[in-house]
């Protein structure tokens, strides 16, 4: 099991090619959250098995800019990563916000009790280098729980 500043650490050298990202090459909170109602559409008409493995294809409609789709399986392990396929398998609870919070804890919480919802919190940007606030957006998919992140920089 990897510790979490090991999992920051990875994030940001394996982001570091879009260290020049400008404004434009970022998603929006908007963007993120079609992108997840696409997502979970398709889970539902393709099955599981498939719309994980299009996830993690990194394609679009489930990539573009610095968004993607990501899932957690009923065990807290991420089961997609579009972005960080290397992620697939770790425990998505350890992935914590600045205040120490577990994100992937928060994210399966909500989409356990609502279905559907949002959390904020403030993460590290690997294009800034700052800590920003962050929106991510949670659904339930079938016996998993899939979401899209986008820094939200107007919080």
């Amino acid at each position: 099991m990897m510790k979490p500043a090991l999992v920051i650490s990875s994030l940001i050298l394996m982001a570091a090619p879009a260290l020049a990202a400008t404004a434009e090459q970022r998603g929006t909170p908007a963007q993120a959250k079609a992108m997840l109602d696409k997502a979970v559409s398709y889970y539902k008409a393709h099955g599981r098995e498939q719309a994980l493995a299009a996830f993690t294809g990194k394609k679009s409609p489930f990539a573009a800019r610095d968004l993607y789709v990501f899932c957690i399986g009923s065990d807290h392990k991420l089961v997609a990563n579009g972005g960080f396929h290397e992620f697939i398998g770790q425990s998505a609870d350890i992935l914590k916000d600045s205040a120490g919070k577990s994100v992937g804890e928060a994210g399966w919480e909500i989409a356990m009790k609502q279905r559907e919802g949002q959390l904020h919190y403030q993460w590290l940007n690997p294009t800034t280098h700052l800590i920003e606030p962050k929106v991510s957006y949670f659904a339930r998919a079938g016996s998993d729980v899939c979401g899209v992140g986008a820094y939200d920089p107007g919080k």
